[in-house]
């Protein structure tokens, strides 16, 4: 199982919206960048992922799992674009900011702390390990262990 993190803007798509997606999930569509796009490509079904609200709260706000694997994005007219289905798993009861992530020394080499502008980025085992404990969730259960 790998680890992600996914990136939305609250007043467009936020975690609330995905809740009530229920089990039959969401396309994560309207992704335009290729580096984000290739993420997609390697996930997996089962894999899980933070959901985080950027510019209004900059915060992992809850924990998501992959549905479906990369298929063509429904809202691309030109084909070349992919997204993978998601469906919200459960609430991070301590939503972990930007600001507590980048003051966390072992959360240094993070992607979201290193390249921020990335909406679909790898999370490490132990940095989303270290994450769920900020936020107050048991990481076993995050992690689907």
């Amino acid at each position: 199982m790998r680890y992600w993190l996914f990136k939305s803007e609250p007043f467009k798509w936020s975690f609330d919206h995905q809740k009530k997606a229920g089990d039959k999930g969401q396309e994560w569509d309207g992704v335009r960048n290729y580096q984000a796009r290739n993420f997609m490509r390697e996930m997996k079904v089962g894999d899980r992922g933070f959901f985080y609200h950027s510019n209004e709260g900059k915060a992992v706000v809850g924990i998501v799992e992959v549905i479906a694997e990369a298929h063509p994005d429904s809202t691309a007219k030109d084909g070349k674009w992919e997204c993978v289905d998601i469906k919200a798993l459960m609430d991070v009861p301590d939503p972990v900011t930007l600001d507590a992530v980048k003051a966390e020394p072992a959360l240094k080499d993070m992607v979201l702390v290193n390249n921020s502008r990335l909406s679909v980025q790898p999370v490490e085992p132990d940095e989303f390990r270290k994450v769920c404990q900020m936020g107050g969730l048991d990481p076993a259960r995050a992690m689907g262990k």
